[in-house]
């Protein structure tokens, strides 16, 4: 048995969904299957833990973890899911370009940006699920650096800092014939401005992408 740092997985309900994307002004609807979802960002002491990476030696191992790659995620979610005894939900090519998903699969993986979106709001239909200064670390309340995760308040299914503190790596490309394979990035960082930090805005980034303020979530099919 992995002894080590323990990672809660919440249950997210099915549901229905409506993505938008501000730069083609476009807006689909998307029906959402149960799923189950890192109740925090993945932390430092877990990633540390499950890809040997050097321990953190200055107790701040309940930061999330940032400076990870897309890669670097699905790299760590099939790491994890052997470590568990599960099934590895990706298989990546030789090419070192191109990822296959086992949708079938019992093991870690990203979550797709519907069910980010359909997690993050929580049943509510606003653009955040509380006060932003309640809930999330953002450029006017964090000190210009990460938190520890779960000291904002959760939404309503007991997710934290789904907003604020680390955006999320999500499965999805976000728009193949415009940017090739460039990622869906969710949620908003430590230093970004409050309208960054809402449940329908979408970034994208290059999957070798890195920096302090990107970090991922975990999610595994239900059942």
């Amino acid at each position: 048995m992995d002894r080590g740092p323990q990672h809660r997985m919440t249950a997210v309900p099915p549901g229905e969904v409506t993505l938008s994307d501000r730069r083609t002004r476009r807006s689909w609807t998307v029906q959402v299957a149960g799923c189950l979802l890192g109740a925090h960002p993945v932390t430092r002491d877990l990633y540390a833990h499950v890809t040997g990476a050097p321990e953190d030696a200055g107790g701040e191992g309940r930061l999330p973890v940032a400076d990870v790659s897309w890669w670097d995620a699905v790299r760590f979610c099939n790491a994890l899911s052997l470590r568990a005894g599960c099934t590895p939900v990706y298989d990546l090519r030789p090419d070192g370009e191109t990822v296959v998903q086992d949708t079938e699969a019992d093991g870690y993986r990203l979550p797709t940006e519907a069910e980010w979106e359909h997690a993050c709001r929580a049943g509510t239909d606003g653009p955040r699920y509380g006060p932003l200064d309640d809930i999330a670390w953002y450029r006017e309340n964090s000190g210009d650096r990460i938190h520890e995760t779960g000291a904002r308040l959760p939404n309503a299914w007991g997710l934290y800092d789904m907003l604020g503190n680390v955006w999320e790596w999500c499965w999805d490309v976000y728009d193949a014939e415009v940017y090739g394979s460039y990622r869906v990035l969710r949620g908003g960082g430590w230093f970004d401005e409050h309208w960054s930090c809402r449940a329908s805005v979408r970034r994208r980034s290059h999957p070798t992408f890195r920096v302090d303020d990107v970090g991922f979530r975990l999610a595994r099919n239900a059942g």
